[in-house]
């Protein structure tokens, strides 16, 4: 064979491979966003009160507050999904079944737990933006104090227990 066609015949590979490798790279260097999604959720079981870590939400509320801590957990899709448990003054206790969005400043409930520790899935699959007005505060104390410190996720369950056990994120305590 010509040594000037082989020659030739490479440098064609070459060249329709490098326009294919260059086509593939702007694919992934595109601007448009990725769309996130929602990875499936399963319902934890119902909580036992041992497993309970209160915190703290406002001066302006007598109701108290738990998570979950066997519940817990930060899921690849970006969620940190707890059990959170409200006892009124009154001594009504309150269960549902959340998930919290960082990125997004967003909460979500997947269910409402029943006295027997069944579960009521929540007819409103929307995620709602977390506000932080007292005295009903339990979600905004959540994602700024122990879930989402300067609104980045936690790394995982761990680090989200200890802010809960520490009464907040280490990284907003200050430096005396």
């Amino acid at each position: 064979m010509n040594h000037r066609l082989v020659r030739g015949m490479l440098l064609a590979a070459l060249a329709f491979a490098a326009v294919g490798a260059s086509a593939q790279s702007r694919e992934s260097l595109s601007d448009e966003p990725v769309q996130w999604q929602e990875q499936a959720v399963s319902m934890p079981p119902a909580p036992r009160r041992e497993a309970l870590l209160p915190f703290y939400v406002s001066a302006t509320t007598s109701n108290r507050f738990f998570v979950d801590s066997a519940s817990l957990t930060v899921d690849g899709d970006g969620v940190v999904r707890y059990v959170l448990v409200v006892e009124t003054a009154g001594g009504a206790v309150n269960t549902t079944f959340e998930g919290m969005r960082c990125e997004t400043r967003e909460r979500k409930i997947y269910a409402t737990g029943r006295r027997d520790g069944s579960w009521t899935k929540s007819r409103n699959e929307a995620w709602e933006k977390i506000r932080d007005i007292a005295p009903n505060r339990q979600h905004a104390a959540l994602f700024i104090e122990h879930f989402c410190p300067g609104g980045v996720i936690v790394r995982h369950a761990g680090e989200a227990l200890e802010a809960l056990r520490r009464g907040g994120h280490p990284s907003l305590q200050m430096v005396n």
